[in-house]
């Protein structure tokens, strides 16, 4: 069975709230909560894998504090964009 998706956006919307860190939870939920709705196929597959990392990677990841994976650098900086009040002071 393939998921619907509105149902993807919503499990990854979940995902994204929820996650294990709360700084992870704050940056991830803004970024959600502006692009998740308007992403499609490659950018959604993207972002699905990128959730799937930990989240001590991805807060040094939108941080600044590490680089990123190649595959998902691009998608790293855009949701670092948003994450300035919460990585670093704005």
């Amino acid at each position: 069975m393939t998921e619907d998706g509105d149902i993807r956006r919503k499990r990854l919307y979940m995902r994204s709230i929820r996650r294990g860190i709360k700084e992870m939870d704050l940056i991830l939920a803004a970024f959600a909560d502006s692009h998740l709705w308007a992403m499609e196929g490659a950018d959604l597959d993207l972002y699905d894998r990128l959730l799937s990392e930990s989240d001590q990677d991805l807060y040094q990841w939108v941080s600044g504090q590490a680089a990123p994976p190649d595959a998902y650098a691009a998608l790293v900086a855009r949701i670092a964009e948003g994450a300035a009040g919460v990585t670093r002071p704005s």
